[in-house]
Parts: structure tokens; C-alpha cells; sequence
């Protein structure tokens, strides 16, 4: 019942997701013209505003809004203006759904306590990194919008952690280190290439998500993920010359993987890592 909930969870935050995506896309070209749509801007806004097609801009009612179930019922259109809905929308309900699902699953403490508080901070802060996931996927940007609340969540959940935990000194230390690792290498990279390898705002997204994985060992396991599915990813894409070695990809999404998987799985790797290839060594 858990499972099936957080499920459902998923699926309705997954249909926010795409909202605020679209909005805050839509929000950053109003603000780029001369005569801004007042009126438009209100209807954009996150708090106040409603759910809207893209095409037509028609509000949409409350059986438009199911997740999942709208975009099957409507045949993958409009149902006012008949105009195609990306498919973007039911994969990201889904992709929540299922990330929750899986968080729960396999989150590698056990559910009491304190840790009930850290895992609803790690399911609004997964939230948070879907929406840069796909901005970052659809315009290869990642908002200071999305990134400053999100790095407000993972230091109230760090905080958590050093207070109850029995070596608050060395959670500090490594959380420090990691923050350092994972923002500092795509800072240096950045300073190196002067912005053309990497962005500015990859190395905000490096910096908060050291802070989410919070030792230097998951930050850097956490860059090596990242390049080694980017890697993946991009090798099919060569092979078939739809891009070349000069072709930008978004690096965000990848990172965001990554902690996902370092989150869930990071100490089962490192521990494996280090049973298998320091004890070979030694």
C-alpha cells in the first residue's frame, strides 16, 4: 500500500513537474520582451496560476488534470484545440512515479525516526531535480529558480543530520568536502575552458548536489557515474552521426541520475568497490 501510494504521489507531483517547467520557461521569455502581458504573467505564476495548454491556452478543467489518465482518455490531444500533447507529460508522471516507488524500496535506511524526516526532505528535493532534469533536457539551462530552493531543502536536510547524528563534527567535515567536490571540479572546469565546456549553472547544480550526497567519496562516485552514462548515452548517437564530437549535450540530467542512484545505492557500490579492488590491491 506504501509502494502503490507513493506511486500515486508520484504521478501527481510528476503533472506539477511539467507545470512548473512550462512555466517558469514561459515566465523567462515575459520577462525578455518589452511589453509584458500582465495578465498572462499572473496566469503563469506558480502559486496562483492554472494549469493551461501550451498551444490554445486554455485553462484546463479538473478531468484534464488527472495524471496519467487525461492524456490516455484524450488520445494524446488537446481537448480543445486538438493539437498533439507532448509525450514528455505522461513519461515524466510516470518517471516519478516509478523513482518514488523506487526510493522507498531500496532507501538504504531503514524508515524511523529521523530518517522518515530525511526521506520526505529527499522526495520534495527529487521533485525539485525532475524539473531541472527536463528544463535542462528541453533548453540546456538549469534555473537559479529551481536550483536556490532546492539547495535550501538539502541544507535543512543536512542540518537534520548533523544534529542527531552521534559525530555531528564529521558529518559536517565530509558533507563540507562534498559540497566542495561536487561544485569545485566544474568550477575549475569552468574557470579552465572560460564557459565553453561547461556552464555556470552546472557548477551550482555540482555544488548542491554535493550537498545532497554529503561525503566526498558519493560526490565523487557521483561524477563518475554522471560521465560514464553521458558516455553511454552519447556513443549510439555518434554511431549513428545524429551528433558529432563537437555537439553539446546537456550535462545536467546526468548528474541528476547519478545522485539518484548514488542516494540509493552509493554505499552498497563503495563498499563493493572497496571489498573487491582494495582487498585485490593489498
Amino acid at each position: 500500500m506504501i509502494i502503490a501510494s507513493l506511486a500515486v504521489v508520484g504521478l501527481c507531483l510528476g503533472s506539477f513537474v511539467n507545470a512548473v517547467v512550462w512555466s517558469i520557461h514561459e515566465q523567462a521569455k515575459q520577462s525578455k520582451t518589452k511589453k509584458t502581458d500582465k495578465k498572462y504573467a499572473r496566469r503563469l505564476s506558480i502559486a496562483r496560476g492554472r494549469s493551461m495548454c501550451p498551444d490554445c491556452k486554455h485553462e484546463l478543467s479538473a478531468k484534464d488534470l488527472m495524471p496519467l489518465l487525461s492524456w490516455l482518455s484524450l488520445g494524446g490531444k488537446c481537448r480543445y484545440c486538438c493539437k498533439p500533447i507532448s509525450i514528455q507529460y505522461p513519461l515524466v508522471e510516470l518517471a516519478m512515479a516509478g523513482v518514488f516507488a523506487m526510493s522507498y524500496v531500496w532507501w538504504p535506511a531503514e524508515l524511523q525516526g529521523v530518517q522518515m524526516a530525511v526521506f520526505g526532505l529527499w522526495l520534495a528535493i527529487l521533485t525539485g531535480l525532475m524539473a531541472l532534469l527536463v528544463y535542462d533536457l528541453h533548453w540546456m539551462l538549469l534555473p537559479n529558480r529551481l536550483i536556490y530552493p532546492l539547495s535550501l531543502l538539502a541544507t535543512l536536510q543536512a542540518v537534520i543530520i548533523v544534529v542527531t547524528s552521534t559525530e555531528p563534527l564529521l558529518v559536517i567535515t565530509n558533507t563540507a568536502l562534498a559540497t566542495v567536490v561536487g561544485g569545485g571540479i566544474f568550477y575549475l572546469l569552468f574557470q579552465v575552458s572560460k564557459g565553453k565546456w561547461i556552464g555556470g549553472g552546472d557548477v551550482r547544480l555540482g555544488w548542491l548536489l554535493g550537498l545532497v550526497v554529503a561525503t566526498p567519496a558519493r560526490a565523487f562516485l557521483m561524477i563518475f557515474l554522471a560521465s560514464l552514462i553521458g558516455s553511454l548515452a552519447s556513443l549510439p548517437l555518434l554511431i549513428s552521426k545524429r551528433m558529432n564530437r563537437t555537439s553539446t549535450i546537456p550535462f545536467g540530467p546526468f548528474l541528476i541520475i547519478a545522485t539518484m542512484l548514488v542516494q540509493l545505492f552509493g554505499t552498497d557500490i563503495l563498499t563493493w568497490y572497496q571489498r573487491t579492488f582494495m582487498t585485490f590491491a593489498g
